[in-house]
């Protein structure tokens, strides 16, 4: 069994974890760390999960595990790492942005690097690494939706991008855009041709194409529904739609999750599972690619769990068997 530990526990990508977690069938959870709920059940806090497990809270660390998750806000993966020694035998997995542009910690002559944890890119890096930094789930939507491209050198001209996002992805704590009475029925631009994703997309594009990268322009939209992304990319492309498909179908054809659809996708086909799905097809000297996923499974909570399997040399879909609604 896997020996399993979360920091910041009180989260939703900690609460999704724990749902995997425990109907993991080679994992053990430790302990659930959260400074501000030590001692109270996890279901006060995680209500669906009244009935399914008697953990408890805790303020305290143990390093007798053999993976720990970080689920604590941004910044907090450093923070964690300054305050905390670990042995070298701890692996560790961030779901924060820390460690995904800077994947070297140093600190008191203790080093940890961190892999970049896109399974379809970075699959036999992932399977060597000692810890692994959790990629943003915009961005995991944005770089399944481009890399078959850059692969080809295909990305040559400015290319546009457009993702709509659950409320979910802005975190438990509520702010003046992600409360009820405001969310719902409403969508609205945010950080518009700035998002923080975007770096670690050039990132992962440019190590894949050969050349320099055109522009990236993106609008992340905020919308009225609480989990989900659906993004679409248009760009310049001399190859016909059948040659495009082709290429894709080559690119994920051992991928666990990524899936290339024939047809037009939606959001709903992937709520709720671990899955992205990838349309691509032509419009005028234009290629369209759409990209869904559920931000929460693999934009985040089910992709660090890919990554853990992976990790301990298990079957990379182990654990994530999770479509059970479509309406």
């Amino acid at each position: 069994m896997i020996r399993t530990g979360i920091i910041g526990g009180a989260g939703y990508t900690a609460g999704e974890l724990l749902r995997i977690l425990i109907r993991h069938q080679q994992t053990d959870i430790v302990f659930v760390h959260s400074n501000s709920h030590a001692g109270q059940p996890v279901w006060s806090v995680h209500r669906d999960m009244l009935g399914d497990t008697d953990m408890v809270f805790t303020d305290t660390i143990s390093d007798q595990v053999d993976v720990l998750f970080l689920c604590g806000g941004h910044n907090k993966a450093v923070e964690f790492l300054q305050n905390t020694p670990l042995p070298d035998t701890v692996r560790i997995i961030d779901l924060s942005q820390d460690f995904r542009n800077n994947p070297v910690f140093e600190h008191q002559g203790t080093s940890r690097t961190f892999v970049y944890g896109l399974p379809e890119r970075y699959r036999r890096e992932i399977i060597a690494a000692q810890n692994i930094a959790n990629p943003g789930c915009f961005a995991t939507a944005f770089e399944l939706a481009l890399l078959p491209l850059a692969s080809a050198n295909l990305l040559r001209e400015d290319v546009h991008i457009n993702g709509i996002t659950g409320s979910t992805g802005a975190g438990q704590s509520l702010s003046e855009t992600t409360h009820f009475s405001w969310r719902n029925n409403n969508i609205s631009v945010y950080k518009a041709f700035s998002h923080q994703h975007l770096k670690e997309v050039r990132k992962t594009l440019s190590e894949q194409q050969q050349g320099p990268l055109p522009s990236l322009h993106f609008l992340p939209v905020r919308g009225n529904f609480p989990r989900g992304i659906f993004l679409t990319a248009y760009t310049p492309c001399s190859l016909d739609t059948s040659s495009l498909r082709a290429l894709y179908q080559d690119y994920y054809r051992d991928a666990a999750f990524t899936v290339v659809s024939d047809g037009e996708i939606s959001m709903k086909e992937v709520v709720n599972t671990n899955k992205c799905l990838v349309h691509v097809e032509k419009h005028g000297d234009m290629v369209l690619v759409t990209s869904a996923i559920d931000n929460l499974l693999k934009g985040a909570s089910g992709q660090a769990v890919q990554n853990m399997n992976l990790m301990f040399g298990i079957p990379e879909k182990t654990g994530l068997s999770l479509k059970s609604v479509v309406f």
